[in-house]
């Protein structure tokens, strides 16, 4: 029988929940285990394809950044940060890495970490040892990085799903990098994309992108939410399509997922603005779908809180499975957590009693 799995991350440390497929979805259907990682700070976590272990990205203030794995579905976790530094001289950063931010896994198996201050990090060892990918870190227009709200952060890996010399990435508040080259060097992907708070609001780096993925089947594709701005692109990042106009309440929000198998649909959540609060529109709650590649927008509440909702939503805080319909989950700055079991358009509150959600993903299991 299908099992519904979700994984979160929270700054005392991860969660899974397990919900059986006959069930139906209220708080009481939801098994909970945690924390787990031994309550680490953990901001993602991924399953890695074919085998299906669990992966878990996360940072101690104690004891620096590391790579957490599970074989056995959350039961028990081994880490490990070798590899994970700037060397001595601290590279181009006098600072120690803080923490692993994201993860990724390319087709031939690699994993890939962005961790903070930004930079891209790869295993061919699954997780074992870590070398840094010097490319990135030693772009030309690295003396010109600066850290958004919550710091200098590589928070987005997507490898190309077929060609494994290309991947690109999102650095707050940099911008989109792609490599043609398997990691040897790197070009911003960031034309037509504003950088509204900026002199120049069009510069060739210095965006900040809170989030972006790839359509499914369309590797070229991409699906960017801006600091300032909704945006498409159909060149691999080449030049970018603002989307903010068609219908949309703001042009600020974090996180945006895309759907598994239709190359025209994601999922956002807007927020009122940078300077206003940053949560919900009207402190109403709502996520926003699009079936048009962002040409049109419709509104999804049901279910959701429609007054005094002071909500916020980060960046790796949503998820969507691969069910049919697709189930889609978020988790709030304030430890709620909502699912849907029909593409969105019906919610339920699972629990409300996390810590602050930074990360959710979402899987079933047979």
């Amino acid at each position: 029988m299908p099992t519904s799995i979700l994984l979160v991350g929270t700054p005392k440390g991860a969660f899974i929940l397990e919900r059986a497929a006959d069930e139906g979805g209220g708080p009481d259907d939801w098994a909970i285990r945690g924390p787990l990682c031994e309550g680490w700070p953990i901001h993602d976590l991924i399953v890695e394809p074919g085998g299906g272990a669990l992966l878990a990205a996360g940072g101690s203030p104690w004891y620096g950044p590391a790579v957490w794995r599970s074989e056995d579905l959350g039961v028990s976790w081994t880490h490990s940060s070798v590899g994970l530094t700037f060397g001595d001289d601290g590279g181009t950063s006098q600072e120690p890495i803080k923490t692993v931010w994201s993860l990724a896994v390319t087709p031939d198996g690699a994993i890939l970490a962005g961790v903070e201050p930004a930079a891209l990090f790869r295993s061919e060892d699954r997780g074992a040892t870590w070398s840094q990918v010097t490319g990135l870190t030693e772009h030309e227009s690295r003396p010109t990085w600066q850290p958004g709200a919550g710091g200098l952060i590589l928070h987005t890996i997507i490898p190309h799903p077929t060609d494994l010399q290309r991947t690109w990435v999102g650095i707050s508040a940099v911008g989109v990098f792609e490599t043609l080259d398997g990691g040897a060097t790197w070009e911003p992907r960031n034309q037509g994309v504003r950088a509204d708070f900026n002199p120049d609001p069009h510069p060739i780096t210095g965006q900040c992108v809170h989030k972006f993925a790839a359509a499914a089947g369309e590797p070229e594709t991409l699906y960017q939410q801006n600091h300032c701005g909704m945006y498409r692109s159909s060149d691999g990042g080449l030049s970018w399509t603002d989307l903010t106009a068609n219908g949309l309440p703001s042009q600020f929000g974090f996180p945006l997922v895309a759907h598994p198998r239709d190359p025209d649909t994601f999922w956002i959540i807007p927020l009122n603005g940078d300077d206003r609060g940053r949560y919900v529109p009207g402190a109403s709650a709502a996520v926003w779908r699009t079936q048009d590649r962002g040409e049109t927008w419709i509104r999804f509440g049901d279910g959701l809180p429609q007054q005094d909702a002071y909500l916020s939503v980060l960046r790796e805080a949503m998820a969507r499975d691969t069910s049919e319909p697709v189930g889609i989950t978020f988790g709030t700055k304030t430890g709620q957590l909502w699912h849907s079991d029909d593409d969105g358009v019906n919610w339920q509150l699972i629990t409300r009693d996390l810590p602050e959600i930074w990360a959710v993903e979402a899987l079933v299991r047979d």
